[in-house]
């Protein structure tokens, strides 16, 4: 099943270690019981292993703590007072910018795949009879030509079955996508001999048929849940 695009840019912040305590004990826990989760975050993690590698070893400079502190009751020339600020300016200088080069990277990385991994080859459709009635969640993957039908709150039709349809121009007369559970989420990959141009076109519809779905091969009646796909990516 796949993830949630605010799943998958979590599971992006999750590897980069920039959520906070809260919402990242809550996707630690989620990993556990949820494997697609855990999946992606381990897969974040594999594609930003390699920033550890960018950086360069570079050793610290010695520390002037030891120093600083054999001289505190002593007075210092004023050149040997500034020589010694300049070092720490230098030092804390080469950290900020190391810091900033690895953060950049980082950024860089993620928009880089965040942009790859979100392109448009999943697509979602709404079926519903108006705005504040969604019935059923159609999810089509252009990909592997899978479709996944999740149940919202299509009303119980006793004796009755639910049944899917692509509706196209290119072809012709309605065509089953098969009955659908208004109770659980079925998927399938039926849709293997539709040009993906025509899928994503497409009009997504359920009628109410006789149970076991059309005896005909064609709807029954009109169509009581309507929707097109829109990507779930920009």
């Amino acid at each position: 099943m796949s993830l949630s695009p605010e799943d998958e840019l979590d599971a992006a912040e999750f590897a980069l270690g920039t959520l906070d305590a809260s919402e990242r004990a809550s996707l630690a826990a989620r990993r556990q019981r949820e494997a697609d989760l855990d999946e992606a975050i381990a897969a974040w993690e594999r594609r930003l292993s390699p920033l550890a590698e960018v950086v360069p070893v570079a050793e610290p400079p010695r520390d002037y703590l030891a120093e600083i502190e054999a001289r505190l009751d002593r007075p210092l020339a004023d050149e040997k007072v500034e020589t010694l600020f300049r070092a720490l300016r230098r030092w804390r200088a080469g950290a900020i910018a190391a810091g900033s080069i690895a953060a950049a990277l980082a950024v860089g990385l993620v928009v880089r795949e965040t942009t790859r991994t979100a392109a448009p080859h999943e697509f979602v459709a709404v079926l519903q009879k108006g705005p504040d009635q969604p019935a059923f969640i159609v999810t089509v993957n252009l990909d592997d030509r899978s479709l996944t039908v999740r149940p919202v709150a299509a009303p119980p039709q006793p004796g009755k079955s639910y049944e899917l349809w692509i509706i196209e121009a290119k072809l012709g007369a309605p065509r089953s996508l098969g009955v659908v559970d208004q109770n659980a989420v079925i998927a399938n990959s039926n849709l293997r001999n539709y040009d993906p141009a025509v899928l994503q076109d497409a009009t997504y519809a359920v009628t109410v048929e006789p149970s076991g779905g059309s005896p005909t091969g064609q709807p029954s009646g009109p169509p009581v849940f309507v929707g097109k796909l829109i990507p779930t990516g920009p």
